[in-house]
């Protein structure tokens, strides 16, 4: 295995360089051998365990490795701060996998950094453990989002409100390039670092997007001209849509989509207080830190567009010296990202009701099924399933059962719902099972269940729950003989549950 250093070599206003703080008894505790396999890494798990250990808990430095901390700023819940930056983690280096795609190779929880801002640099192996589950199951999901490689235990205790042990996590993601890292240049008006900066975001993630060198060999001015960055901002946009729409697919709920949590590789990237819905509710937030519900389940677009404007004010002065031609060229792109997730979203929802194209009325209908979803309290991943299992035919006590509606007013309000889709779908029964059976999953990491396992690997050392669990995660549209285990509802509908930040 050997790391190149791409980001590194963008210079030190990037970065800072920071080795990782070795630990005094690393064990490799989690291993994605598949994800090893996609990146060719061919290790054995039995002969080379200790040295994966040592390798990912930052103990020791993989060849080619020149670690850095990535510097950043970012809006917290519509603050800005000019300097945040790597606090806990280690950016490796690169590798290729197959396919000759460059994925980071970054550890969290390795120990400080000038970013560190007076916290400890580690990681609960708690936390390491939530991120580990719920990357995987987004993966397996169909939703865009890092991965993690491994987790390895230090030896160490980590003190929050009490010692806990600690861990390290090594996330492999398609780049660590943020709206904050655009922002932390854009804050000290250094517009040369932004040219840079994109020059090196197009090539990495959107190389249809063409950049030439200047003539002039010996020339350091970046050839990067106003389309140019245009194009890369709509790029960017376009894999925003399909992320959001994936998150809201699911029910998924990030928590804290701050501006440094907001990848432009279209990625979901820090699993800290991320949550799953339950019962449908556009206001549904978790985050012990999300106090005003900024970041809950149904302003999730709406903040995505907020992070992408915030992106657009650091592009606009190198698409035009003049801000009103550069605001020219960015509003509609803006105003079409607004239009976009809204399309995506309906045509989404579409697809879950087994519809396969949006067509006159069918936004009511979405619409009505969410008031009645909201009204009803209707589990969001179980109702779906119910409805395809009666799509050939509906049997009304049997779904009212299914899904516990047992007030006669509300019944009435489902029956009348429930035949206007099956008016709508009737013509193609088939399609529409297909359809609903590719977006609509049969289990997801429930917030109980991913507790309960988490609380089970830090008091007992037993991988076993968690492994069984993964098993289920990773393929979440296929019923095995184990996915009845992981599908029901909390038994207090997660009233109570309040998500933390791992720091």
């Amino acid at each position: 295995m050997k790391l190149s250093n791409h980001y590194h070599q963008l210079g030190e206003a990037f970065s800072q360089e920071a080795n990782p703080t070795p630990v005094s008894e690393p064990v490799l505790l989690l291993w994605n051998s598949p994800l090893a396999e996609s990146l060719s890494l061919e290790f054995s798990l039995s002969d080379d365990a200790e040295l994966l250990a040592q390798y990912f808990s930052g103990s020791r430095l993989i060849d080619g490795s020149k670690p850095i901390a990535q510097a950043y700023s970012g809006h917290q819940f519509g603050y800005f701060n000019h300097q945040l930056g790597d606090g806990r983690a280690h950016l490796l280096g690169d590798i290729k996998d197959r396919s000759g795609q460059c994925w980071d190779v970054q550890l969290k929880g390795s120990g400080t950094s000038n970013f560190s801002r007076s916290g400890d640099g580690r990681c609960a192996l708690g936390p390491a453990l939530r991120e580990f589950i719920m990357s995987e199951a987004m993966h397996a999901l169909g939703v865009p989002t890092t991965r993690c490689l491994s987790v390895v235990v230090t030896g160490e205790a980590v003190y929050r409100e009490q010692p806990l042990p600690g861990a390290v996590v090594t996330r492999i993601a398609s780049s660590h390039i943020r709206v904050g890292t655009f922002q932390y240049f854009a804050a000290r008006k250094d517009f040369e670092a932004i040219k840079k900066l994109t020059v090196f975001a197009i090539n990495r993630h959107f190389p249809e997007i063409e950049i030439h060198k200047t003539s002039d060999e010996n020339s350091n001015e970046i050839a990067l001209n106003s389309q140019q960055v245009v194009d890369f901002f709509a790029a960017i946009l376009n894999k925003q849509v399909k992320l959001v729409v994936s998150w809201l697919r699911v029910g998924f709920i990030h928590g804290v989509m701050n501006t440094d949590n907001s990848a432009i590789s279209g990625e979901t990237i820090d699993y800290g207080p991320c949550a799953m819905m339950n019962h449908y509710h556009s206001d549904t937030v978790f985050s012990s830190i999300d106090r005003n519900g900024r970041y809950a389940f149904g302003n999730q677009s709406k903040i995505m567009q907020w992070n992408m404007a915030r992106l657009a004010d650091c592009l606009l002065p190198i698409i035009d010296e003049d801000e009103a031609v550069a605001m020219a060229k960015i509003e509609p792109l803006l105003r079409q990202f607004a239009n976009d997730l809204q399309y995506g979203y309906f045509a989404m929802m579409a697809n879950k009701l087994g519809i396969t194209e949006l067509s006159e009325g069918d936004v009511e209908l979405i619409n009505d099924l969410l008031a009645l979803m909201q009204e009803s309290k209707a589990d969001y991943t179980q109702f779906f399933v119910t409805l395809k299992g009666h799509l050939t035919q509906i049997k009304l006590n049997e779904f009212f059962i299914e899904i516990g509606i047992v007030e006669q007013e509300i019944q009435e309000k489902w029956q009348a719902w429930l035949t206007r889709w099956y008016e709508r779908v009737v013509a193609d029964l088939i399609s529409a099972e297909v359809l609903m059976a590719k977006n609509n999953p049969l289990v997801i990491p429930r917030n109980h269940h991913v507790e309960h396992i988490l609380a089970t690997c830090q008091t007992t050392g037993n991988l076993s729950p968690l492994l069984d669990f993964l098993t289920v995660l990773q393929q979440p549209y296929t019923q095995l003989d184990e996915t009845k285990h992981y599908q029901d509802k909390p038994s207090d509908d997660d009233e109570n549950y309040h998500t933390f930040c791992g720091t």
